[in-house]
């Protein structure tokens, strides 16, 4: 903050004293009227709940830290009750004091806007520093592509003799040019590889025009795009060049050197060995190609919801691989089947540690029972998990797999599954509808898949009091915010004073968002996407649903800096971290991520009464 708004603070700054066990604030006061800093002495927070069942909401604010923000930027009463743990003195500032800070001071606003969204961008550009160490230089997913652009495009007719367009490849020291209309729209691409295959093996004339040997309908993007949105095309579509075009109007080209020049593994040709592997031995030995793709990205400063997205594309490409590799093993089967992903899978929430969590959906005829086709497509799915168990996907521990027969089942088969969890709510059925319920297409019918999304969508908010269970379930699972230290440590021998990021951290928020989005028909099974399509939806303000997102965001980039950290010292990978070793960066966002994953069970609690 400037000096002349820090002075505008301090001489409003009111000293007061709180005896132990008094209120400060109360959700019966009416609008919030003071904010508070607190300069010595504990606050704990409290959020009674009215279920007996569900222990009370509870936590504590230490000297430095401050409340009730949101509740002052909303001009609405608070939601917690804040009492004094012990003797407490906090500054105060009048309520319209605050407000008129807020137009003063940007600082001080961006600080209270996006107190977690400030923190993290501090600590992304801490962690991109770290990471980045031995690799050098820039090369961020997160700029656009019009940022990127590094030179003007080289282009020919597509009347030009190949002849020329080889002569201006050479002048321009390029390995690819762009054909082009009259009025510069790309119409097609020719590479190093196209003079090869095309040109010199059919032994085609250097006089011949350049439209007979392109690769026409080039992929294009806006300038507008980022260049993680031209990373996930190359790798999903397995080519090397995107063109750059403003209404129509080519103005640059990218390639997969410009968005990977610091790579040592390259997501597209990473993407095409995957397709191109012939057994499973070679598909499993590109484990470690992935967690140093994982490494070069975080160094290059990729969002974490891009990371999972792209650690997901790689392991749908090697699943599918997979399963072309194992049919090619049993006779053709019957009848049309689909496979999919339940679970972190469906919520393309992967990281290095993941294991297996699939189904198959499949097609039934009058001349074929169901038994009769498990019984075919069982040794088929066994064979299947045990491959992807070879290419580092361990197996479920819970058996939550296709060579399950429960996991096993025709379209009506699978309704009636989710009818009967949905309709009877054994903590069984609550469990199983957690990891089922987030169930995305893999390899076979989308269509049908889309049909059981849909039948789910419509299915659930007709049921409230499904809701409600669910709801309740899952507010038993409290982020690890403790009344004496910052945070509640495992106690037991094998973990001891450590948290599940993944337990404790992450799922209070795919727990959450699941429960809104059922309840609001939203059919997304990521967790960002869920919350987006709450705030789009106007279920949820936007910034509410941010902090979530924010929370959420860097509890699953704490815990992938520590897969990757593992994984470069051999070590098996964990979700359990000890908050003691954490800088006080860390210990503060992951302190704030965990109030965030609070509020968000408030907001649960308060809509199911609970």
């Amino acid at each position: 903050m400037a000096p002349e708004h820090l002075e505008f603070l301090a001489k409003r700054l009111k000293l007061t004293f709180y005896a132990e066990d008094e209120k400060i604030t109360d959700p019966d006061g009416g609008p919030a009227g003071r904010f508070y800093i607190i300069k010595q002495g504990r606050v704990r927070c409290e959020t009674p709940s009215e279920d007996e069942q569900i222990s009370g909401n509870t936590w504590e604010l230490v000297p430095g830290e401050c409340f009730p923000v949101g509740a002052l930027l909303s001009r609405r009463a608070v939601r917690t009750v804040h009492r004094a743990a012990e003797d407490t003195f906090c500054f105060e500032l009048g309520r319209d004091d605050f407000n008129q800070l807020l137009k003063l001071s940007e600082e001080f606003s961006d600080f209270c806007t996006r107190r977690l969204a400030s923190l993290l961008d501090q600590l992304h550009r801490q962690v991109q520093a770290n990471a980045a160490t031995g690799l050098g230089g820039d090369s961020s997913l997160n700029i656009t592509l019009g940022e990127r652009i590094r030179r003007e495009p080289v282009t020919c007719l597509g009347t030009t003799p190949i002849r020329d367009a080889l002569q201006a490849m050479t002048d321009e020291n390029v390995g690819s040019i762009i054909v082009t209309d009259e009025d510069q729209r790309p119409i097609g691409v020719f590479t190093l590889r196209d003079l090869l295959t095309r040109v010199a093996m059919p032994g085609l004339g250097m006089d011949e025009p350049m439209e007979r040997v392109m690769t026409p309908d080039p992929f294009t993007l806006p300038p507008s795009a980022f260049a993680f949105e031209a990373a996930m095309q190359m790798a999903r579509y397995k080519f090397h060049h995107v063109c750059v075009a403003e209404r129509g109007r080519l103005i640059g080209v990218i390639s997969e050197r410009d968005l990977f020049s610091l790579q040592r593994v390259g997501l597209v040709n990473l993407s095409k060995t995957i397709s191109r592997s012939n057994d499973i031995e070679s598909l499993a030995a590109l484990e470690h190609d992935i967690h140093q793709l994982v490494s070069q990205m975080i160094a290059q400063g990729v969002q974490v919801d891009q990371m999972t997205q792209i650690i997901t594309l790689l392991n749908d490409h090697i699943t599918r691989r997979v399963i072309e590799i194992c049919r090619k093993e049993f006779p053709k089967a019957s009848v049309q089947w689909t496979w999919i992903a339940f679970g972190s899978e469906g919520r393309q929430e992967q990281t290095l540690k993941t294991d297996q969590d699939n189904g198959i959906l499949f097609e039934t005829s009058d001349e074929i029972s169901p038994d009769a086709v498990r019984e075919e497509l069982l040794p088929l799915a066994r064979r299947i998990n045990e491959a992807l168990d070879q290419c580092g996907y361990p197996l479920c521990k819970g058996n939550i797999m296709a060579s399950n027969p429960e996991c096993c089942l025709s379209a009506n088969e699978w309704r009636q599954r989710f009818a009967q969890w949905i309709d009877h709510g054994t903590p069984e059925n609550l469990l199983k509808a957690t990891i089922f319920f987030d169930f995305r297409l893999i390899e076979g019918d989308a269509k049908a898949v889309d049909a059981l999304r849909e039948w789910l969508t419509e299915r659930v908010p007709d049921n409230p009091r499904f809701l409600h269970q669910m709801a309740a379930n899952a507010l038993r699972n409290r982020p690890p915010l403790g009344l004496v230290r910052d945070f509640v440590v495992s106690d037991n021998g094998e973990h001891p004073n450590t948290i599940d990021l993944k337990l404790h951290g992450l799922t209070p928020f795919v727990d959450g968002a699941r429960i809104l989005a059922l309840a609001h028909g939203i059919p997304e099974t990521s967790t960002l996407e869920r919350m987006n399509a709450l705030i789009k939806g106007n279920h949820v303000s936007q910034s509410e649903a941010e902090a979530w997102i924010n929370a959420y965001a860097y509890i699953q980039l704490l815990r992938m800096r520590q897969h990757r950290e593992q994984a470069a010292h051999g070590e098996k990978t964990s979700n359990r971290i000890n908050p003691d070793n954490l800088n006080d960066l860390d210990r503060r966002i992951l302190r704030e991520s965990f109030r965030q994953a609070r509020k968000l069970q408030s907001r649960i609690a308060l809509d199911y009464q609970l």
